[in-house]
C-alpha cells in the first residue's frame, strides 16, 4: 500500500509518498511561494534533491509538479497514479467534532470550513490541498488527520477557560492544542525505545522549534498541552510570545495607538526569540549571536525560551501520577543539547538527570538520561508524515 501525505499551507505544498509495507519514504517534494516564482525541491529517496525555481500559479499546479516527477522516467518512483492507494491530509483544526482521523466526505469538508474561524490561516489552506487532490486524483480515498484530535482526551478541567461559560457554549472557546501527530508519534516511539507499552507510561513530549508545544501523555492519551485556543499560547516560540497577561493587549493599544489586529500581529509575528533578541526567529542565529558575539539580549532570549519550557515541564509533572519519560523533538528539541541541558538542569528532585556526554547527540534517536535517572530522557526526531500515513492506512483498511 502506498499513501500520499499532503500538508498544504497558504502558499506552500509538502508531499511525501510512503510505501506502507516497510514505511519507507520513496519520494518527497516541497513547493514554496506558490502564486509566483515558486521554489521547488524534489527528492527521490535515496537520491540527491532536485531544486529549481519556476512559475506556479496555484496549488493544483504545485501538486501536478510533484505527480509529474514521481511518474517521470528520470525521477519517477511509480508507473501510474493507480499505485497511490490513499491520500492523507494534515488538517490543523477539527474543533471538538473530530477525535481521530476520518475519511473525508462532503460533511467533513463542511466541518473543516466551519472551523476555519478557529484557524483562519490554516484550515482554508488545508481545504485547497484537499480540493486539488480531488481534482487531480479523483476517486482516491482521502483521510483528514487533525492537529487537534490527539488532545480531545483532555479532561474538562484541563481544557476549559475560566471565563463566562456561555462563551464556551456559544463559540467553543477552550484549549485545543496542536502538533497532535508529532506528540502521538514521539510518545509511541519513546515507549518502543524503552521496551514498554505506551499505555503503561506517563510521558511529557516537548516539541520545540519555531512553533513549540509540550504535551502530558498519560497512558497513551493527551491529558494536557501547552498551546491553547490558538497556537499563540504556551511556551515562548520563534516569533510568538506564548503565555502573557492578556491586559498587555489593551495596554499596548492605548499606549501605542494600535488596533487589535496590529497587536495580534506583534504577538504572533514579532515576539518570541525575534522580539527579545532583536536578531532572528531562528534559534541558530540567536545562539550564534549569544555565544560567538556575546549578545546579552540574544542570551536572554535563549534563557527565556528554555525557562518557559521548564515551567510547563514542572506543571505537567505535577498533574500526572508520576513521570516515566521526557521526550525532546522538533528542530530545537532534536538539535540543541544546550536547550535540553537548561530544561533538565537542577531537576534531580524530580528524578531527572541528564548524561552530559549522551546529551551531545544532535538529530538522532537516543536515550540521554544518566543510568541513575529515575525518569528517562530521550531525543526522538519527529515524523508527523509517517503518523499521518499510518492513520490514513488504518482508516482506509476499515472502509
Amino acid at each position: 500500500m502506498k499513501v500520499l501525505v499532503v500538508n498544504c499551507g497558504s502558499s506552500s505544498l509538502k508531499c511525501q509518498l510512503i510505501n506502507m509495507q516497510n514505511e519507507d519514504v520513496i519520494a518527497k517534494g516541497i513547493i514554496e511561494e506558490i502564486g509566483g516564482k515558486a521554489k521547488y525541491s524534489y527528492e527521490k529517496v535515496p537520491a540527491e534533491k532536485v531544486k529549481k525555481e519556476l512559475s506556479c500559479a496555484n496549488h493544483e499546479d504545485a501538486l501536478k509538479l510533484f505527480l509529474d516527477d514521481i511518474l517521470s522516467k528520470e525521477n519517477g518512483v511509480i508507473k501510474s497514479v493507480d499505485e497511490i492507494d490513499a491520500i492523507g491530509h494534515r488538517v490543523v483544526h477539527g474543533g471538538e467534532k473530530f477525535k481521530s482521523a476520518v475519511l473525508i466526505d462532503s460533511k467533513v469538508i463542511d466541518a473543516i470550513k466551519e472551523f476555519s474561524d478557529l484557524a483562519p490561516l490554516h484550515n482554508p489552506a488545508n481545504l485547497v490541498g484537499i480540493n486539488a487532490c480531488a481534482k487531480e486524483l479523483p476517486n482516491k480515498p482521502m483521510v483528514g488527520v487533525f492537529d487537534t484530535a490527539f488532545h480531545q482526551t483532555m479532561p474538562k478541567e484541563a481544557f476549559i477557560y475560566p471565563i463566562p461559560y456561555e462563551y464556551y457554549e456559544k463559540y467553543h472557546i477552550r484549549k485545543y492544542g496542536f502538533h497532535g501527530p508529532s506528540h502521538k508519534y514521539v510518545s509511541n516511539r519513546a515507549a518502543e525505545m524503552m521496551g514498554k507499552d505506551v499505555k503503561q507510561l506517563n510521558i511529557i513530549t516537548c516539541h520545540l522549534g519555531n512553533g513549540s508545544s509540550l504535551c502530558a501523555v498519560k497512558k497513551g492519551e493527551s491529558v494536557n498541552t501547552s498551546m491553547g485556543f490558538t497556537p499563540l499560547a504556551g511556551t515562548m516560540m520563534g516569533t510568538r510570545c506564548g503565555d502573557i497577561d492578556s491586559s498587555i493587549i489593551s495596554f499596548l493599544m492605548k499606549k501605542e495607538n494600535l488596533t487589535i489586529d496590529q497587536v495580534e500581529n506583534i504577538l504572533n509575528k514579532k515576539s518570541g526569540l525575534l522580539g527579545l533578541s532583536g536578531v532572528s526567529s531562528d534559534s541558530r542565529d540567536v545562539e550564534n549571536a549569544a555565544w560567538k558575539e556575546g549578545n546579552a539580549r540574544a542570551q536572554l532570549a535563549l534563557d527565556k525560551f528554555s525557562y518557559t519550557v521548564k515551567e510547563y515541564l514542572g506543571s505537567f509533572t505535577a498533574v500526572m501520577d508520576g513521570l516515566d519519560a521526557i521526550v525532546f523533538t522538533g528542530g530545537v528539541g532534536e538539535k540543541s543539547p544546550e536547550t535540553r541541558e537548561y530544561v533538565c538542569r537542577n531537576m534531580k528532585h524530580f528524578g531527572i538527570e541528564l548524561d552530559s556526554e549522551k546529551n551531545k547527540i544532535r538529530g538522532k534517536e537516543a536515550i540521554i538520561s544518566s543510568d541513575n535517572s529515575k525518569v528517562k530522557v530521550l531525543v526522538v526526531p519527529t515524523n508527523e508524515e509517517l503518523m499521518i500515513a499510518r492513520e490514513t492506512k488504518e482508516i482506509v483498511l476499515k472502509k
